[in-house]
């Protein structure tokens, strides 16, 4: 069978990993064996999310309706019933019911009624509370379809230290990175300077290390020196593998979803107030500006470097008629030229012009010339793929560490 739960957490505490971490334990005490436990993260441009939009899959075997009675039990303890935004979902289904809702609800939008008609085309049991929202990401949670897949373990805080300063110590988690990178990601930014993987909301989570097996997520968490955790739980995830993506068109972006884009620079990047970087791309028939914003922070530098005629792949998500830049693919660049007037052969003086279409002339000794100098410049960047730093980066993106897919390779040429 496989347990869905979502929308139990609020911005004043709580987190639906924590719930799942919390009912793993509770199935397994009830003789209800854990297969796998799935965070599955959902389109992240909802209006609705509480943080990064994740719901929780358990996929498990034992009796369907003790499942289902401890998991209702378990969201009725501890989600964030008072909070207006918080609409908790559960669901316990006999089998998986097809992907197609998955992919729905992470790179689309779905409403509470389709994903009822899932769960009864299926024979699933269910419980909305409130306004059922949370329906919608524990229907696609026991959906989801993961052909690409990364781990993380997850470790949570004792009750009594929730709502106080994490305590987790910097040096280790500088250390875990050093010794488990390119296996694990996104511990810390080390070109900032920044710890990234120790939430600062106040939530149960205590830190979360990402990487590309439990082994090795494991291997990293044995580095960190941090106050006792009160539990822990390693969770199969969709996060860093580019799964909210499509092949988009320019001109054709819907509001709310994520795309890969092949466009050519159509202007010089502008930068903003708060530091902020615009980009036009054109596919000849239509322009889309695309957005590096100054959280990015020298991710904008590639940006800027790019100049009229380079072709580029823009990725990342269409929000208020921009792309939100996530990475960047340098397909071709342009010539970078410059024009300057030439230098006078006989006293080794720069001309100057002689007027409009007549030339140039040296002002020391006379001489003429009718073509100007012409100097190919040195581009500080190359052809290839450039992404934000680990601290911009959401939890949906595929770090360049993992490699690009072939499908993104193709759109690049």
């Amino acid at each position: 069978m496989w347990i869905g739960i979502d929308d139990t957490d609020s911005p004043a505490g709580m987190c639906t990993t924590y719930i799942g971490a919390i009912l793993v334990r509770r199935l397994a005490r009830a003789g209800i064996r854990v297969v796998d436990a799935r965070l599955v993260r959902l389109n992240p441009n909802v209006i609705h999310k509480t943080r990064g939009n994740a719901a929780v899959c358990i996929e498990a075997e034992g009796d369907a309706d003790a499942a289902f009675a401890l998991t209702c039990a378990c969201v009725e303890e501890l989600a964030e019933f008072d909070a207006a935004e918080t609409n908790p979902g559960v669901v316990v289904s006999p089998i998986r019911p097809p992907p197609d809702f998955y992919y729905a609800a992470l790179r689309d939008f779905c409403n509470v009624g389709e994903a009822c008609a899932v769960l009864e085309s299926v024979g699933a049991r269910y419980q909305g509370y409130k306004n059922r929202r949370g329906l919608i990401g524990a229907t696609a949670a026991v959906a989801s379809d993961f052909p690409d897949r990364t781990y993380e373990v997850l470790a949570y805080r004792k009750q009594e230290m929730w709502g106080t300063p994490r305590k987790v110590d910097r040096e280790s988690l500088f250390r875990a990175e050093e010794m488990t990178y390119p296996h694990t990601w996104d511990t810390v930014d080390r070109e900032n300077d920044l710890v990234v993987c120790v939430p600062h909301t106040p939530d149960p989570v205590l830190f979360g290390i990402r990487g590309e097996s439990p082994a090795w997520v494991r291997e990293a968490r044995s580095y960190l020196r941090s106050e006792e955790p009160a539990c822990e739980q390693v969770y199969t995830t969709n996060q860093g593998t580019d799964a909210h993506l499509v092949p988009g068109k320019i001109g054709e972006l819907r509001e709310g979803r994520s795309y890969l884009v092949r466009g050519t620079v159509a202007g010089a990047p502008v930068t903003g107030p708060g530091g902020h970087v615009s980009l036009l791309l054109t596919d000849g028939d239509d322009e889309v500006r695309c957005m590096a914003y100054e959280p990015t922070k020298g991710f904008r530098d590639i940006v800027r470097a790019l100049i009229p005629g380079d072709v580029v792949i823009a990725a990342g998500s269409y929000k208020g008629e921009s792309l939100n830049l996530e990475k960047i693919g340098v397909s071709r660049l342009a010539d970078a030229i410059r024009i300057r007037p030439p230098i006078c052969p006989a006293c080794a003086k720069r001309m100057t012009s002689a007027g409009t279409a007549k030339g140039y002339k040296c002002r020391v000794c006379g001489a003429r010339a009718r073509e100007p100098e012409i100097e190919r410049l040195k581009r500080p960047i190359g052809p290839g793929w450039y992404e934000v730093p680990p601290s911009a980066r959401r939890h949906l993106a595929r770090p360049l560490v993992r490699g690009i897919p072939a499908w993104q390779r193709a759109l690049c040429g």
